[in-house]
Parts: C-alpha cells; structure tokens; sequence
C-alpha cells in the first residue's frame, strides 16, 4: 500500500479494543482523532510512546482530539500494558494487520540493520470530516507525543 498523504481518506477500519469493545473510525466523525500505529506492547520505545500520549490525552482532549493506539497484540495483551503503565488511551487489535496496510504502516524495514517486515511506527491525525491532516512515517518513539502537541496547538 501506498503512504497516505494530507488530503487523503482516511481509510475505514473496525477494530476491537483492550475491552473486547468494538471501534470503528467512523465512530470518531465530527471530531479529530490521532491513530497511531506500534510494533508491540510493553517493549521499550513503545512503552515510552504510549506513556507520553497516555500523559498528554487530557491536552489533545481539550483539543477535540481523541488518541489511538493500534499494534497486532491481543485485547489480552492491551489490557496487561494499560494497567502495568496506568495508561489511559484505547488500544486496538489489528492481528491481521490489515489495517496497518490500508495506512502504509506495515511493509519493509530496517531493523538494528537487518531488512524486515513488520510495523512502521507511524501516526496520523484524522480530521473530523475523515480525511488526514497528519501523516507522519518513522517517526521516534520518545517525544513524538509531544511533538504532535506542539504542532496541533501551534
């Protein structure tokens, strides 16, 4: 799949969350939304990402901007990382990564110098009429969060 670009639709998806509970995007019409995507819960540089939006949910909120947080993990496995973090945003299961696909966020790699396949860390903000604003590939774990912040504010 092709890397989305501003403008673009943001693609559909309908994912379970920690709780079993069903989320789709279209839930989030009428109001901005933040999905990001994450290799796998409780690693290093994914515990510190999903802390520090996790710290800065309150801020995006008053914002009008709900955050997201998509890995291929289980619900089983988000509800372990929420509570051993005290995190506070939703975390979905893309098991299949099909929706990472539809968003450019699975594909080639590399990794500590090997070329693999896997998850692209990578975060988007989804307008509230459903089309991107933000797309952003690669990005660094640590201080991203803020970074987003900065620049929805600024």
């Amino acid at each position: 799949m092709a890397k989305l670009s501003t403008g673009d639709v943001a693609p559909e998806f309908s994912l379970l969350d920690q709780d079993g509970k069903n989320v789709s995007l279209a839930q989030f019409l009428g109001r901005k939304v933040i999905v990001y995507f994450y290799p796998k819960d409780d690693t290093p540089g994914c515990t510190k990402e999903a802390c520090q939006f996790s710290d800065l949910l309150d801020e995006f909120a008053q914002l009008g901007i709900d955050v997201l947080g998509i890995s291929s993990d289980s619900a089983a496995s988000h509800q372990r990382f929420r509570e051993k973090y005290e995190l506070k945003l939703r975390l979905l299961s893309d098991a299949d990564h099909g929706v990472m696909e539809r968003y450019g966020a699975w594909g080639e790699k590399v990794s500590y110098g090997k070329m693999n396949v896997g998850v692209i860390r990578s975060t988007f903000l989804v307008g509230k009429d459903g089309n991107i604003e933000r797309a952003l590939y690669n990005v660094k774990a640590d201080g991203h969060a803020a970074d987003l912040l900065a620049d929805v504010t600024g």
